[in-house]
This record gives structure tokens, sequence and C-alpha cells, in this order.
């Protein structure tokens, strides 16, 4: 018995990917050696309804295969469609569904109803992201970490509740180091003028876009647990200071983008003000504070509903006016304010604590202000069927998100990069996300390696034990040296050639361009190492290969907005084509630890000539479109197509 349907060909399913509403779809199944069945029918469902079934009439033959066909309307709703096939034969009831990673491309046969089902995305036809952000690369900033701009060192705001280190001393990560209790107090003076002061240093790297952790007053160093939404810290500047470091980017080219925390505030905020220390009165200090309907309060004053518990971080009530009047819909409501006054947009914290209509209102009155403003989520998986307290969210719709961070791309270039998985399923985790996301949301993904929440990446590609296996002391005296850190740097700099060449908004955590390293918070979060370049990457080569990555990146639309198809999936080797309009690319990478000499078959694009445009002068003919490529260890090759129709 063969039965097959690959979602990931338009042979078996007309058009490919996520698709608008009211379009229609045609699915195929091909079936071999079942004898003529009594019966082919789809089975499927909007999600969140019942089952629906059709029958699939006979179409053609095609070699052994015997072709069923069916053409189904999206509905008029957005949302999921789920589909399996269901065959009535002599021997009783075969099922074809999804595999059993759930990643689309071709199914499996089942004598059960299949747990998993095909997945077809319906959103609106006027979901638009931001071409610019599609088109820019993107530069993490922990505001306290980058840069102090006073040219003697000094901290900005006089707090004598905070404890001042030495920039380049390794942050506090013990309760005692904080006399105690873990406050994340250790400040080292970064600041928005210091930002200032290094936007020629990113501009000159490439940068377009740059993503500021919080900014707003707050008591911790991270800024998550705001005190107010109308202030920037007085440890990193003022209004004034943000005003201007969004003028002067924009001089340069480059955008702001900020991080906006409205799941919780802190409980030390104008808003709660637990420890009163704000000229307010608080949701904790009266029932009858204006800010009272903000918060889920189960025996006021003590027992609230916070983030994660813990009790710092009082939950927002999302459904209170008054709140979302103050945060988003007011004349001079927080989203509003701030892009008024020079932001590009706003990256939205936990995004999947929000619920839909909160984020659906957000979008609305951030567009109001600036229909390019661009709107992303923190969302760690794929956000295109996420699942958040029992209910399916509508991220990609055309009502709430532009972009979320990319962790399943994180995830899959590690595990590909450290060689725990081949090329097909690198390809087959890839492709998922290009045939599960809307086209405008799959070109605005942030893509990103390390953050502030994660390892940095040349941490991981040494191949280190994950952060939840070794505790803190083994993190804080971990560091990389001699050929494990050789290896690692081609691992983290292979990936970065990936991530510049790959669909999506690529994004730099701030230390990677010349080889941080770091375990998970708050090691990720050390100091920029200023004037200590030449001790942390001492040849260049970390440094070289990023900035030639990103000018690569910036060279080219086809790595932007170009069709993305991958073309090699053998071993270790993985190999895709970038094009648009005339210019066209083929990228192969060999995440494996040997050297390879493949047969790259690129005769469907009609190429003849191929030119390195990496480190490598190369350039290789051939009449018949098929080239033999020889790939190093470890090492990616960009190629222009220098010959094709």
């Amino acid at each position: 018995m063969n039965i097959e349907h690959n979602s990931r060909e338009e042979f078996y399913r007309f058009p490919f990917g996520a698709v608008t509403c009211g379009t229609d779809v045609r699915l195929r199944l091909a079936v071999e050696e079942i004898g003529i069945p009594n019966a082919v029918r789809l089975v499927y469902i909007e999600d969140g309804k019942s089952e629906k079934r059709i029958d699939m009439p006979y179409i053609f033959s095609l070699s052994k295969h015997s072709i069923y066909s069916v053409s189904i309307k999206m509905p008029k709703t957005a949302g999921l469609i789920w589909y399996y096939f269901e065959l009535e034969t002599s021997s009783g009831t075969v099922y074809y569904g999804n595999n059993s990673h759930n990643l689309g491309g071709i199914g499996e046969t089942r004598y059960h109803k299949p747990s998993n089902s095909f997945q077809i995305t319906v959103y609106n036809d006027y979901y638009r992201t931001p071409d610019w952000f599609k088109e820019g690369i993107a530069y993490q900033i922990f505001p306290d970490r980058f840069f102090n701009g006073n040219e003697d060192g000094s901290f900005l705001a006089e707090r004598n509740d905070i404890i001042k280190r030495n920039w380049g001393d390794l942050p506090f990560y013990k309760a005692e180091q904080f006399g105690g209790e873990y406050k994340a107090n250790d400040f080292y003076g970064g600041n928005l003028k210091g930002i200032i002061k290094k936007l020629p240093y990113l501009a000159d790297l490439g940068i377009s876009i740059i993503y500021l952790n919080p900014i707003f007053r707050a008591y911790s160093n991270h800024k998550y647990d705001t005190g107010s939404y109308e202030e920037i810290d007085p440890m990193f500047g003022d209004e004034e200071t943000f005003k201007e470091l969004c003028s002067e980017a924009k001089k340069l080219g480059i955008r702001i983008i900020l991080d906006g925390v409205f799941n919780h505030t802190g409980s030390n905020s104008r808003y709660f003000n637990k420890n009163g220390e704000y000229d307010s009165v608080g949701a904790y200090q009266s029932q009858d504070s204006p800010y009272y309907s903000w918060y889920r309060f189960m025996d006021w004053p003590e027992v609230y509903e916070s983030w994660w518990g813990m009790q710092t971080l009082p939950q927002i009530e999302e459904h209170s006016d008054e709140l979302r009047e103050y945060l988003l819909s007011g004349q001079d409501a927080i989203i509003k304010k701030w892009i008024r006054a020079g932001a590009s947009g706003w990256r939205l914290d936990v995004v999947d604590e929000l619920p839909d209509f909160f984020v659906r209102e957000l979008r609305a009155n951030v567009k109001s202000v600036d229909q390019d403003a661009v709107i992303i989520g923190e969302v760690w998986e794929d956000a295109s069927n996420k699942m958040a307290y029992g209910e399916r969210r509508k991220y990609f719709m055309g009502d709430e998100l532009d972009s979320v961070m990319n962790y399943p791309m994180r995830n899959a270039l590690i595990d590909g990069a450290l060689g725990r998985i081949n090329s097909k399923e690198l390809d087959a985790r890839l492709m998922s996300l290009k045939e599960n996301y809307p086209h405008e949301a799959y070109y605005s993904l942030l893509n990103m390696v390390s953050s502030h929440d994660v390892e940095r990446i040349m941490t991981l590609m040494g191949g280190v034990p994950s952060r939840h296996e070794v505790d803190r002391e083994y993190q804080a005296n971990f560091k990389l040296d001699g050929y494990a850190l050789t290896v690692a740097q081609d691992r983290a700099t292979l990936i970065i050639g990936l991530l510049m060449t790959l669909p999506g908004v690529p994004c730099i955590f701030y230390g990677d361009e010349v080889g941080m390293q770091g375990y998970g918070d708050p090691f990720c979060r050390a100091c920029m190492p200023w004037g200590e370049f030449d001790k942390i990457d001492p040849d260049g080569r970390v440094r070289t290969r990023y900035k030639n990555m990103i000018a690569l990146r910036n060279l080219s639309k086809a790595f932007s907005l170009g069709e993305f198809e991958s073309v090699y999936t053998e071993g270790f080797v993985y190999g895709f084509v970038r094009y648009y309009d005339d210019d066209m690319y083929v990228v192969i990478a060999n995440c494996g630890s040997m050297n390879e000499y493949i047969r790259l078959d690129v005769a469907k694009y009609n190429i003849r000539g191929l030119k390195c445009v990496t480190a490598e002068s190369e350039e290789i003919k051939s009449e018949d479109g098929i080239f033999r490529v020889n790939m190093p260890s470890l090492w990616i090759k960009v190629y222009k197509a220098t010959d094709f129709k």
C-alpha cells in the first residue's frame, strides 16, 4: 500500500502555503497498490468546529498511481483549516495525515484517525507588513550594558538603591551578592547618550534597525518591571535624549523599536505603588485608586495575580477600560506617545499572555499614528498555530502582529550547526514556517540566534551543556578557548551566514559580532567589550565574517524580499536559492565535520554560471545546470548566478 500527499508540492496542494480568505485550494492524493477503494474522502475542520467530509473523485493515473482530487473554498473568516484523508478499502479504513513531526510536507499512513493533521493558514487579504522592516537588519541592545556616553564614565541618575559596577565585571548572579535577595539592581552605566555615540559604529556595520530592551523608568537593570510608562528611566536619559537618538539614527538610515511590557508592571510603580515611592495613589494603597481596575486582586491588597507568581510583577487586567485608554486608545496613549516621539514600532513582551482583543486594539491604535510602524511579538513556538490559555491565537490573520521573534528558526539552525539534525530535517523545519506563515509575516520574522533570554550563540556553538543542566557557578566560570573556541567561531559564523541569507529580518544581539560569550541571563547580558575587540577576536575573523555577510544581505533584495527554495538536502550540506527579479543567488552551507564534494542540480532555474561572492574567488560553468562544488566543513558559500534565463 502506497499513499502520498505532499503539502509543499503544488501537484498535491495548490496554491502552496497560507492563503487569503475565500481562496479555492485544490488537494490531491496519490494511491498505489490499494485496489479500487470504496471511497476516498477529504476530512477537514475549521479550527474549533466539527469535521466535514467530502468525496474525492478519481481524476487520472500517473505511472502506477491513481490520483484523487478535490477543491475546497476557504472560509470568509480568517483562521486555520486542518485536513487529512480517509480511504475505505476492502481491508478496512486507512487514513493519511501529517507526519509525526507535524512539520507538513510528506505525511504518513495510519490505521486509526491521525492525531496530526495538515494545516492551512487562512488570513485576510488586507494584511500588510512594513517593507522597510523586511529589508532591514536589526541589532538588539540591552541599554545598561552597551555604552556609557558620559565622558567621565559617571552614572546619570544618583540612586542610592543600586549597586554600581565596573564596566566589564561579571554580572551578579547570586542572591548574597545583592544582600540576600536577588534584585537585579546591579548597574554598569550604559545609557541612551552612549547609543547615540555608537550610531556611526552600527551604521558602518550595516545596521538599519535598533531593538532596545525596555528603557522606561523601573527599579531593575532589565526594566521589565515598569515603574512609569511615561518616562525614560533617568539611568538612561530623558525624553529629549530619546528624541535625539531617534533623530540622529534616522540621519543614518536607522530606526528604533521599543520593548513594550504591557502584561504586567512593577509592584514599585506609580500604578501599583506597593513601596510608596511614587507621588501617586497606587492600586495597592487604595481601592479608590485610579489604577485599581488595572489589576486582579483576589484579596486586596496582599493577594493579587502576578506574572509567574513573582510578587514584584503584578499582572495587568487587560479588560480594564481605564487601562486600555491609558495604554492604547487615548489621544495621548502610551503606545502613541512614543511613536510620535520617534519610535518606529513595538516589540511586545510575552504577547501570548495578552488576549487577542488587546493586541488587535493595540495594532489599530499604533497604525492610526503610523501605518508603517512595526509590531513584533515574543512567541517561542510556531506563531501561526500557537495555543495559549486554551485559545488558538490569531497573530497572523491580519489584525494583530507583523512579526514574531523566530525561535523555531533559531532552534533549527543551532541543531543543524551542531550536527544534531541532518539537512533534510533542517529543511523540513525551515519549510514548515514558510508553509504555515502568511507571506507578509514570513518575510518579516525577526530572526535571532542570541538574545537577552538565551545563551549567546558563540557559547552554544561550543557544544556546551544546556543552561538547564548546569548550575550558575558552572555558567559563571565557563569560557571557550583554544580549539573548542575555533570550532565555535566556525559554527557561529556559519549560522550568521545562514541568518543573513534566509527569509526574514536578521537580528544581532549586541557583541555577537565580535564573538562575545555567555550562558543565559545574566551572563548573556554582560557589558559590550569596547576596547577589547582584538583580545576577544584576535585575528578579526568573527568581525570580518559578520560584516561581509551583512554587506551581502544589504547588497541585494533577493535576500530580503526574494523567493526561497531549497535545492540540496544531503547529509549535513544544505543548499537553497534566493531570487528577486533578475538577481539570483545559490547558498550552500556545510554543517558537517567533513569536507564534501557535492553534485548541485539547479537545472530547473536554467543556471549556467556561478560566481562565488563570499570569501572565495571561484567561478564555475555548466551547460546543463549541474555543478560540482567543493564544500569545506563548517563553511558557507554564496554564489551569484551569472548566466540564467
